[in-house]
């Protein structure tokens, strides 16, 4: 079932980094674009944090926050960036599937539902009687039920549209749907490059609205890690110093983003990254504990609130969609 497609995996967009030498090749699959929350990665390349670490990677777009799963779970990728919510759900769905997360990088997750206030959104409630613009791969909409829920939102008062990503926020700033589900860093920046006035823009992060959930993690094939451990804990101590570097200088981050994305705004960049930082990356939980690594009891809140929601075909376990074990020790994950 997890057959990886050569011709599709040549079509993509990559980076690469070629270290002479390099004895492990890791190609890292991310979750979407190369927008200003991936700088730190390209941080961790031009900084030599992964040639420190004998490794060879090559990073390339994702389309969504669901994307790097199937990638990662056929082998294609040892490595990738994605939704841990949607990767419980697909093992419950494949159950077996050599995947799991080994390192939390967004410890409070950027789901949320962003609107305008010109049209009535200010509160979750004010999303009954209203239309809402969906993509059906986008993290954040599959989080929505939960967020529902704990809203009291009546679903059947919500005209759900079924969105691309492309049109999601123009399909906003004109008018023609009220709010849209997406990352808050995406979504709020986004609209306000297309022109809408940013104080006519209300984001509500799920995160402040009673979701317990975790976001996006670094994932990996565990048929990989359990072959090469210490690749894998080398490559997530370079990415912890990557975003490590991003926050002390995030201005040099971006112009390590730009260099493989010309086109972008490099300003607009910068605050997307800076949004990431404050809102879902440097939490007070992780300047307390460190970053990449899970809180037991919130995860299990999380897991009711999943249950709540989504039937598990079998029973969840938390050890299942994440593991620790390759996180480093060497005091390279804290934020001082």
């Amino acid at each position: 079932m997890f057959r990886a497609s050569a011709a599709a995996l040549a079509a993509a967009l990559t980076v690469t980094a070629a270290t002479a030498g390099a004895e492990t090749a890791m190609p890292f699959a991310l979750d979407w674009k190369f927008e200003g929350p991936a700088a730190p990665y390209f941080v961790a390349l031009d900084e030599g944090h992964f040639a420190a670490e004998d490794l060879s990677v090559q990073i390339s777009e994702g389309a969504g926050s669901l994307d790097a799963i199937p990638k990662v779970a056929t082998g294609a990728f040892p490595v990738g960036f994605a939704d841990i919510n949607s990767l419980m759900k697909f093992l419950d769905q494949n159950p077996g599937a050599p995947v799991i997360a080994a390192m939390m990088i967004y410890d409070k997750p950027p789901f949320a539902v962003v609107g305008r206030k010109s049209q009535g959104i200010e509160a979750p409630k004010d999303l009954e009687g209203r239309k809402l613009g969906a993509p059906p791969p986008d993290g954040a909409w599959a989080q929505f039920p939960i967020f529902a829920a704990e809203n009291g939102l009546d679903m059947a008062a919500i005209t759900v549209e079924p969105v691309g990503f492309p049109t999601r926020e123009p399909m906003l700033a004109e008018g023609q749907v009220d709010a849209v589900t997406g990352f808050s860093f995406s979504s709020t920046l986004n609209l306000i490059r297309l022109g809408v006035p940013e104080d006519d823009i209300s984001t509500l992060l799920m995160a402040d609205h009673g979701v317990a959930l975790y976001g996006n993690a670094i994932i990996v094939n565990t048929d990989f890690a359990e072959a090469n451990p210490e690749a894998v804990t080398g490559f997530l101590r370079a990415v912890a110093k990557g975003w490590k570097d991003s926050v002390a200088d995030p201005e040099a981050a971006i112009a390590a983003l730009i260099q493989r994305n010309p086109a972008a705004d490099a300003a607009l960049e910068e605050r997307r990254l800076q949004m990431s930082i404050a809102d879902n990356v440097v939490t007070d939980w992780v300047k307390a504990n460190g970053m990449g690594n899970i809180d037991p009891d919130r995860m299990a809140r999380a897991i009711e609130q999943t249950k709540s929601v989504y039937e598990f075909q079998n029973a969840p376990d938390a050890a299942l969609y994440f593991d620790p074990q390759w996180l480093p020790a060497d005091g390279s994950l804290t934020f001082e």
